[in-house]
């Protein structure tokens, strides 16, 4: 194991010597918020943030993504357009780019987002390019923010296990652990300063203080032995969903969610298929041509999201649920609907349930 260690005044300077082998992406403050993007030149990643408004899923799943081009030809005799056969393929950039000051349960969501985009019978090549670019540089997390329950979702605030290099903010600077090749190149690449072994134990007393700041978190152990079908029908989706107005806030902020559309933009004599961000809190997500739509109410779209992040997910990967416990949800949403609420309330229902089948038993 390596350790490293630098001071703050140090970072743009080691952020200077990486940029000779890396593009960087890091936290950036807009105004009174911090965002997650590609950096420029003259940039610094601000490791003072708590965490961003949007999570860095962008960086491997943009919102708005071209996948090919195409001519289209306007036949002068009629108002028809015909598209040429003839696709140009617009390749995602593979070049080394070093995510810097991530933070552990952001770094997390990318594994989960793997399970959908790459698997033994679908492999997305646009994602999966961009993942391997990847050089993931973490930042714990001292004083997690109060709806910070990372640690339920098996993850936290100083989690490893998705990160090539751990740093942790300390009074003087910033202290580390290398933890894979990549982790390695990058942090010579960076010249980071070595240090000692005592870092080990300075990282693991931040650790065991963090994890003291975050609260309980919500269990779902019932939700994950639940049958399905009971927990879809069994559920008064209604008075949970009430306060919800199927904004789409929730998702577009979720590391973790996945659904896209794909649509075809034409100007003259050139088209561009692009795959955009969706969200199934839209009532037009699920509307079929015909014009039927089997989630017309809000309610229904509401179970639908919290299914599949709590259920369907669980069932399909046997990988706890769709959630890293970021809380970037419970922040934005502007209704105050809480998931942990809704974790709780789904799983004592299961509870019950299962204790009445055991009385029914006895």
């Amino acid at each position: 194991m390596k350790y490293i260690r630098f001071s703050k005044q140090d970072l743009a300077a080691a952020m200077a010597k990486a940029r000779q082998s890396y593009a960087l992406a890091g936290p950036v403050r807009t105004g009174e918020a911090f965002e997650f993007r590609h950096l420029q030149m003259d940039e610094t990643p601000d490791l003072s943030y708590t965490k961003t408004s949007l999570s860095p899923k962008s960086l491997v799943f943009p919102p708005v993504e071209p996948l090919f081009s195409y001519p289209v030809q306007v036949k002068k005799d009629t108002a028809h357009a015909q598209r040429s056969l003839s696709l140009t393929t617009i390749e995602p950039g593979n070049a080394p780019l070093a995510v810097v000051g991530i933070r552990p349960y952001d770094a997390r969501a990318f594994n989960l987002l793997k399970l959908n985009f790459d698997t033994d019978e679908y492999k997305d090549p646009y994602f999966i390019r961009r993942l391997e670019a990847l050089t993931l540089i973490g930042l714990a997390e001292n004083r997690p923010d109060a709806t910070n329950f990372s640690l339920a979702c098996g993850t936290g605030p100083f989690d490893e296990s998705s990160l090539d290099i751990l740093l942790a903010e300390v009074e003087d600077g910033f202290i580390g652990k290398v933890l894979t090749p990549k982790g390695e190149e990058f942090s010579t690449a960076a010249g980071f300063e070595k240090g000692d072994p005592a870092i080990e134990e300075q990282m693991a007393r931040l650790k065991e203080a963090a994890e003291k700041l975050i609260p309980e978190g919500p269990a779902f152990d019932n939700i994950l032995k639940a049958d399905t079908l009971a927990l879809y029908n069994g559920t008064d989706w209604d008075a949970l969903a009430f306060a919800c107005i199927n904004c789409g806030t929730c998702t577009f902020s979720c590391p973790t969610c996945w659904c896209f559309d794909i649509q075809d933009e034409v100007k003259k004599d050139k088209g561009i298929r692009v795959r955009l961000w969706d969200t199934c809190m839209s009532d037009l997500y699920s509307a079929h041509a015909s014009g039927h739509n089997p989630r017309e109410k809000g309610a229904q779209r509401f179970r639908n999201r919290f299914m599949h992040k709590l259920k369907y997910f669980s069932d399909k990967y046997e990988k706890g649920i769709m959630c890293v416990g970021c809380g970037r949800c419970v922040s934005a949403c502007p209704v105050n609907i809480d998931i942990r609420d809704i974790i709780t309330t789904l799983d004592k229902i299961q509870e019950t349930g299962n204790k009445k089948q055991g009385e029914v038993a006895l």
